[in-house]
């Protein structure tokens, strides 16, 4: 098992998303900040995605960054357990947005799709949280 958010983790859960299935046009360079992780800071992290295929996945910061997502570590464990939904907390305010937003919204659909869900239930079964 891999430490959630770890790079292990990231490393595993890229390979995990291989196969994933083409969505043209669904491309972003994603930042993640969480805050109040548990060592007291933030922890930041972030995904390359094109044509809806996770290519690069790292800690720290990515360059040329287009969307910016920032909530609590806490949410976003939740959301990676299932146990809160990323549109809800989005709506609620607990995950704000800033940079590209139409990109954003090009990339919503792919987490309500079959093959994401089971990416996510294979994808819990490998974290420690």
């Amino acid at each position: 098992m891999s430490k959630f958010l770890s790079q292990e983790w990231l490393d595993e859960t890229r390979k995990m998303a291989d196969g994933q299935p083409e969505r043209m046009g669904a491309s972003a360079r994603l930042q993640y900040v969480l805050t109040a992780a548990p060592d007291g800071g933030d922890l930041k992290y972030y995904w390359v995605i094109v044509d809806g295929k996770l290519l690069e996945s790292g800690l720290g910061e990515l360059d040329d960054t287009e969307i910016t997502l920032t909530l609590s570590y806490a949410d976003g464990m939740l959301i990676q357990k299932g146990e809160l939904d990323s549109n809800a907390a989005f709506m609620q305010g607990r995950v704000k947005v800033s940079g590209n937003t139409p990109k954003l919204m090009a990339l919503l659909p792919i987490t309500q799709s079959p093959e994401y869900k089971q990416l996510q239930r294979e994808i819990n079964e490998i974290t420690d949280y």
